[in-house]
This record gives structure tokens, C-alpha cells and sequence, in this order.
């Protein structure tokens, strides 16, 4: 069965369960990955997505709550409505925009929406995965939703070691990184609540990397360190080999062995649209929550673009049985 078959099967049961409007749209849409998605009209604004932006940029900011609604000149509680897309006068949008320094167009999601924060990237990550049927992902050397308790516990630590000794915004830097770790704990809950159907794409490249130099935030670590970090590597890998090889429901996995973008993207397939997000962070191997611009858009071309390049790639992975028998080789190669 192919990516978009499979896809397909978790899509039908969101869809039944929908209202008649949106089950209209969803199925006219077509099933396959490659047609053109579901898109809202340009002048509808979704109040769940402005509250939704908003609580991911506030919590890039870092600041809190009560320091965001004292500056606003509202309560805290009334920022939580906002924040749930009980929406006010624009005025209090526009407040909410300046403060947290991002235009009012991102915040509204008229156009393209610029993320420069990694907290609030995987916070909209976390947001979409929770109301989609089903994503596509590129990104890292193994899929974060299907990593070890063991990866999430070293984390925090390989994180940390990406930040320069010598920076001048170190500390700061450290406490985004504890602030990411419960978001990214937030989105591995969800998935446990409720099993995300999913398509991973994976590098065979970055895999190699991964268990060549360890799970590492740098590599000039002491080599006592980093042969206790390709230790862990090789654990991660066997625990995501074991996962391709149970070929469970509604997930998909395929390792590419030529040349990715860069830039991970996700595509997040909803009942009335899809979403497409393109980003600079990652995790895993040399990680990356300091520097960049995450892009999300629903505009056609670009979701069709990347759908199709989904597709492709998709086309040319290993899967099932022998990506499973790719890792193990892979493994024994770096042991």
C-alpha cells in the first residue's frame, strides 16, 4: 500500500466523523497527496489560529502571561480567551503584535506566517499535529514523535552543548532550551493521547552522521563524552529500527539515500485545508534551536510543490522490511 493509500485510510475516519460541509469539502478535495488541497477563502479569518499564534509567540518571547496581559493593559484572564481564539477588538491584536514583535498580518495569518523562534515553531507544530488526520514530515536523522524516553532525557543536555561557552546571551539561551523541552514534552503526550497517522521521510545521510559522531550538540567534546554519546546514538537508532521493522497503523517510514533539502518541512493534512510549514530547527544530529525562519503558508502552489516532492521522494525510499535491514547494516558498519 502507498503513501497516499495509507494516508487515505486515517483521512476517511476524520472526515465521517465531520460535519456534512466539511465532509463535502474534504472528499472533493480527492484522496491523492498530490492533488490540489483543501484552502479556505482569503478573507476568512480563523480566531481559533489568531489564538492560537498568539500563545506560541508569547511563549517565544518568553515572557509570562501576567507580564503579557499587564503590558497589554488586560487581565490574565482575558489573555487566555485570546489566547483560545475568544477574540476582542483588533486594537488588542495590534497590542499583542507590537509587543511580541511580530506584524499584525503574521498574527491575523493573512499571507505567510515568519516564526523566528524555535519555542514558537514547535509550539505551532504541536498546535497542527493535534487537529490534523495527517502529516508529512522531513526532518532530522529520526522522527521525534517515535524517539526513546532515553532521547528526550539526554535532550535537554545535547541542547545545551550546542550554546558557545562564551556567549553572551548563554543563560538566557539555556532557560529557552528548558522552555522547548516542555513543549516538545507537550507534543510527545499528545501523540500519546492521540496516535498521530504520519508519513516520515528520513535521510540516509543524516542517519550515518547521527551514529558516526553521536548524539552530540557539538563536536569537539572530549573523547570519552563522545563515545558515550555514539553509544546512545546506536540505541536510538536500534529503538527507531525496532519501530520500522513493527510497521505499526498509520505509520510510515522511508529513508532516502540521495539528496534532501536542507530545510525540513511538514505538511499537515486538516478536514477543511492542509498546512505546510518550512523550518530551519531540528533536533537530533547538530541540532539547531538558535538561528532561523520558519515559514507556514496554506497557499496552493507552494503545498502542491511540496506535496509533489513528497511524493518523489517517497517513490525512491526504503521501506518496510528493507529500510529496517538498512539500519541494522548501518549500525553494524558504525559499531
Amino acid at each position: 500500500m502507498d503513501l497516499v493509500a495509507k494516508a487515505e485510510i486515517k483521512s476517511r475516519a476524520s472526515r465521517h466523523r465531520a460535519s456534512a460541509n466539511v465532509k463535502s469539502a474534504a472528499e472533493n478535495s480527492g484522496a491523492a497527496l498530490a492533488s490540489q488541497p483543501v484552502t479556505r477563502p482569503a478573507e476568512m479569518i480563523r480566531f481559533d489560529d489568531i489564538g492560537n499564534r498568539l500563545k506560541a509567540f508569547r511563549l517565544g518571547s518568553g515572557l509570562s502571561a501576567e507580564k503579557v496581559a499587564n503590558r497589554m493593559g488586560i487581565s490574565r484572564t482575558a489573555l487566555y480567551r485570546l489566547e483560545r481564539g475568544e477574540m476582542s477588538r483588533i486594537d488588542t491584536i495590534a497590542k499583542a503584535a507590537e509587543l511580541l514583535n511580530v506584524s499584525l498580518a503574521t498574527l491575523l495569518g493573512v499571507g505567510v506566517e515568519y516564526i523566528s523562534s524555535a519555542i514558537a515553531y514547535f509550539e505551532r507544530v504541536r498546535q497542527f499535529e493535534e487537529t490534523s488526520d495527517h502529516v508529512i514530515f522531513l526532518a532530522g536523522p529520526l522522527p521525534y514523535l517515535l524517539s526513546s524516553p532515553a532521547f528526550d532525557e539526554k535532550l535537554i543536555e545535547v541542547l545545551s552543548e550546542s550554546i558557545p561557552d562564551d556567549s553572551t546571551d548563554r543563560a538566557r539561551a539555556l532557560e529557552q532550551i528548558r522552555q522547548l523541552a516542555v513543549v516538545l514534552r507537550g507534543r510527545k503526550e499528545a501523540y500519546q493521547r492521540r496516535p498521530l497517522s504520519m508519513a516520515n521521510l528520513i535521510s540516509a545521510y543524516e542517519i550515518e552522521n547521527f551514529l558516526r559522531n553521536g548524539f552530540v550538540g557539538r563536536l569537539d567534546l572530549p573523547e570519552s563524552l563522545q563515545i558515550k554519546r555514539r553509544t546512545l546514538a546506536r540505541t536510538e537508532m536500534a529503538h527507531f529500527a525496532g519501530v520500522v521493522e513493527q510497521e505499526r497503523i498509520g505509520v510510515q517510514i522511508g529513508i532516502v539515500r540521495d539528496t534532501l533539502p536542507h530545510t525540513g518541512f511538514q505538511i499537515f493534512r486538516q478536514p477543511d485545508r492542509h498546512v505546510l510549514m518550512i523550518s530551519p530547527f531540528r533536533l537530533g544530529e547538530q541540532p539547531n534551536v538558535r538561528t532561523g525562519v520558519a515559514m507556514v503558508t496554506s497557499a496552493p502552489e507552494p503545498l502542491a510543490l511540496h506535496q509533489q516532492t513528497a511524493e518523489e521522494m517517497w517513490k525512491r525510499a526504503l521501506k518496510g522490511p528493507a529500510a529496517a535491514k538498512f539500519l541494522r547494516e548501518v549500525m553494524k558498519r558504525y559499531n
